[in-house]
């Protein structure tokens, strides 16, 4: 657990918020009734938000690091009760492995290394450690159980499978202790009952029925996809894992240790089929909100598959007695798994680590705008943010965040040293904030102002208004840049000859000149108003 912790903290450091934690930081800044209870998409995220309205007062929002250790601590807890599950039916060594797999998961980056996914790293915590007390017979934990169960359904809507699985295991047990302790799930599920019916009903839902006919499919697939996940039998690329041949004859295998234990040893599915039920739901649920970028082989829907996978393989398995020479292989096993499964987990880190350059580029240019950028100005258009996933900011909303809570942004000095695809994405954003405006009309007789050829050399640009005579003989080009180092960004083409080009470029935070280069130069005049 520490070296896991070390591992996801050292890659995690220097990253920064990313998509959905946008609309939390964005929308959900204040603490009212809407903000607490708003579904995002079709979850609930109530806890979520409490732990954002309390990490923005107390940290700010210039590091996403406080964040990012809350996760760690939610899935080094969780990755505590699956040792302690695993343990009551196989052993301390099978627990240390089945542990170590979900620790270093690195198909599951997004899990691991995302903050946002408190959501279902708390869900997972709390619904696995109420399972856990459930097995006790000391009647007083069932209230500690009922609480967890509904902590679980309040970080996310992952805790309905959990409260199912405890439901199927109260079931279980009647016979000694009956159906008094259904309070501990009927609770929890009357909570989410009035939320769904104040709130959660007004999300966008994807259910359909083509996803309730496909769902069997999708469930298939999720089961498959998880295996070769938790074995690093995938391979990564960008957000999703792709599947290997090896996933379904596992899956055979598991159903036939099933079988076995089905027919062979009485009372084998006591335990298995509450942990059934739970994965059933989950996956069963995600096929019917099924869209795309919902596969069942996403990034984020590995680590509570694989997490729900080693809880059904720990009851396949439970009573099974290893000797030294199997521990030893299945520890040498685990530990190659391991070492493979932190390849997908770097490639992931490395997604994050881009989407950060871009992020911290674009934001720090809205910020040099502040003085004229419209309060409506958004990164929504992939082809000015350089990324799809920062379409929830607006510029009003987000200079207000900065001034209460300070900025995750590149300073001007930082933008200026940022990798050259975070530089070329603020000119893009700075042009369109600003806004830089451009016109283009006939030649007078005579330039005004202070006028010079340009050559072959960019030339520098202070904020004002600068003209541009094109020559007779061919079309002229405007081509600027700012921070880019590597080519110019903004460019004006097929400009007519003859003709001027009048480039507006408000004042802004920065004292860095903009560069200009034209074309043709020979002939060309640049005049300074």
């Amino acid at each position: 657990m520490a070296a896991a912790a070390a591992v996801l903290l050292s890659y995690g450091s220097d990253l920064t918020f990313f998509q959905d934690s946008w609309e939390f930081l964005m929308n959900r800044r204040d603490l009212t009734v809407e903000a607490l209870f708003a579904p995002h998409n079709e979850h609930i995220v109530v806890v979520p938000v409490l732990v954002e309205l309390l990490t923005l007062r107390l940290f700010g929002m210039e590091s996403m690091v406080p964040e990012l250790v809350l996760l760690v601590a939610l899935l080094l807890g969780a990755a505590g009760c699956v040792f302690v599950y695993v343990r009551r039916r196989l052993g301390p060594w099978p627990a240390l492995f089945a542990t170590a797999l979900l620790l270093f998961l690195g198909p599951a980056w997004q899990d691991l290394l995302w903050p946002f996914q408190i959501g279902f790293a708390g869900s997972a915590l709390c619904g696995l450690a109420a399972l856990l007390l459930l097995e006790d017979e000391e009647r007083r934990r069932d209230l500690a159980a009922c609480v967890l169960l509904a902590l679980a359904i309040g970080f996310s809507s992952l805790g309905l499978p959990f409260a199912v699985a405890a439901g199927v295991q109260i079931l279980l047990g009647r016979r000694q202790r009956g159906l008094r302790r259904l309070y501990v799930v009927a609770v929890p599920l009357a909570l989410y009952g009035a939320w769904y019916l104040g709130w959660g009903h007004e999300a966008p839902s994807q259910l359909s029925l083509d996803n309730v006919l496909d769902s069997p499919r999708y469930a298939g697939e999720g089961v498959v996809s998880s295996l070769d996940a938790l074995l690093a039998l995938g391979t990564i690329s960008d957000e999703v894992v792709g599947r290997s041949q090896w996933g379904l004859p596992l899956l055979i295998v598991l159903l036939a240790l099933l079988a076995y234990g089905q027919f062979r040893r009485p009372g084998f599915a006591r335990g298995l089929w509450p942990v059934l039920a739970a994965a059933a739901t989950f996956w069963f649920l995600a096929g019917f909100n099924a869209i795309p970028g919902r596969e069942p082989y996403s990034s984020r829907y590995l680590y509570i598959g694989c997490f729900f996978l080693i809880l059904v393989v720990a009851n396949l398995l439970q009573g099974a007695r290893f000797n030294r020479w199997g521990l030893v292989v299945a520890g040498a096993v685990t530990a190659v798994v391991v070492g493979f499964n932190l390849v997908p987990l770097r490639e992931g880190r490395d997604f994050f680590e881009g989407q950060t350059v871009l992020t911290r580029s674009d934001l720090g240019a809205i910020e040099l705008a502040s003085r004229t950028v419209e309060p409506g100005f958004t990164l929504g258009a992939p082809e000015v943010a350089g990324t799809v996933f920062l379409n929830e900011i607006e510029a009003g909303e987000y200079l207000q965040a900065v001034r209460e809570y300070g900025s995750p942004a590149y300073s001007p000095a930082e933008l200026a040293e940022a990798p050259e695809e975070g530089r070329r994405q603020a000119d893009l954003v700075l042009a369109n904030a600003l806004p830089l405006g451009i016109e283009t009309g006939l030649a007078p007789s005579r330039p005004a102002g202070r006028c010079l050829e340009p050559g072959d050399r960019p030339l520098p640009l202070a904020a004002g208004e600068t003209t541009i005579h094109f020559p007779a003989g061919g079309e002229g080009t405007v081509r600027l840049r700012r921070f880019a180092a590597a080519g110019y960004p903004l460019r004006a083409e097929q400009i007519p000859p003859r003709s001027t080009a009048k480039l507006f470029i408000p004042r802004d935070r920065s004292q860095r000149p903009w560069r200009l280069r034209v074309e043709p130069a020979r002939g060309t005049l640049v005049c300074r108003s």
